[in-house]
């Protein structure tokens, strides 16, 4: 008997390339309507996953299942299901990008409003009639976005999705996802960044060499993460007093120091990061950020049961991975 409520069951799935293990029995439930992040450093297998999702390669071992669907036996319908935004994406450098929703529109036999899905990733109308070779790399992930929502999808997978925006891109496409969620579409959404999936998700799912290590909720991989992160912002121009006295009142800001256009604050939320880049970026525009790199260290030592020799080992390679 299909569960109506499980979007996506995975049983016991394995995919194995010659000699190297992917993924490892993997068993995994994401319930429908929920905001699921798939946490793991680069080479974890978290592309791997999504691509058997897609029916894009077949498993060595195991089933999956989308909305009751075998994956193998009717790829097709699944994938008419579902919007996709894959990491490593392409676009048709010489087509606009009107001309490419339209394409992406008419293959899911949609009647999609073009413009109102094109401003609700936030790309602007000049834009939308030029060659999309001309694009930034954060232009290309909003149209990229936008062919993921054509037809409505019921089922989204993100495969890193705020890669290559700026910080008003990642606020507009985290309130795309709250908004989408709301509605009912369930987000399936893949980071190597630890900050981005417990700001957005419901639970989190952490996967490591192949193996799903963890499933938790967001509350409970907060408490692992420990209490303090630390955000570096780098600005166009130098933050003035007012701008500094407005980060200290923030609540779950406990530290800010700044050398020239850096600026280092101690953040006890994700919410605090989120109102610390969105107040900086207003006052003084925010060029980049970073987040301290040991967060996610950090979180697979308190979930991961190992010896001493497989851990020290692994936490090397998500070091490397996330440095």
């Amino acid at each position: 008997m299909v569960n109506t409520q499980h979007a996506i069951e995975i049983e016991s799935l394995s995919k194995r390339f010659a000699s190297i293990t992917a993924l490892d029995h993997i068993d995994l439930t994401v319930r429908t309507g929920e905001v699921f992040g798939l946490l793991g450093p680069n080479g974890a297998g978290k592309t791997t996953l999504i691509d058997l999702l897609l029916g894009l390669t077949t498993p060595t071992d195991g089933r999956a299942s989308v909305f009751g669907t075998d994956v193998e036996s009717d790829p097709a319908s699944i994938r008419q299901r579902i919007g996709i935004l894959p990491e490593d994406y392409s676009i048709y450098r010489t087509m606009t990008g009107r001309e490419q929703l339209q394409a992406i529109a008419r293959l899911k036999n949609g009647s999609d409003d073009l413009d109102r899905v094109r401003n609700e990733v936030g790309l602007a109308i000049e834009a939308f009639d030029r060659p999309a070779g001309e694009y930034s790399k954060g232009m290309q992930q909003r149209l990229v976005l936008a062919m993921a929502l054509l037809g409505d999808p019921e089922l989204l997978i993100l495969d890193e999705p705020l890669s290559g925006l700026d910080p008003h891109g990642i606020d507009l496409v985290r309130t795309l996802i709250e908004d989408h969620a709301a509605s009912g579409t369930t987000i399936f959404f893949a980071s190597h960044r630890l900050s981005e999936v417990a700001a957005i998700c419901d639970r989190v799912g952490i996967l490591n060499d192949g193996q799903l290590v963890s499933v938790v909720d967001v509350e409970t991989l907060s408490e692992r993460m420990g209490t303090v992160e630390q955000l570096r912002l780098f600005t166009e121009t130098q933050a003035d007093s007012s701008v500094l006295s407005q980060l200290r009142s923030i609540d779950a800001i406990s530290s800010v120091h700044t050398d020239g256009c850096i600026l280092t604050i101690d953040c006890h939320s994700s919410i605090a990061k989120a109102d610390a880049i969105a107040l900086i970026h207003q006052e003084c525009s925010v060029l980049d950020f970073e987040v301290n790199s040991s967060a996610l260290e950090d979180v697979f030592a308190a979930v991961v049961d190992v010896d001493g020799s497989k851990s020290t080992a692994e936490s090397t390679a998500v070091r490397g991975d996330v440095e």
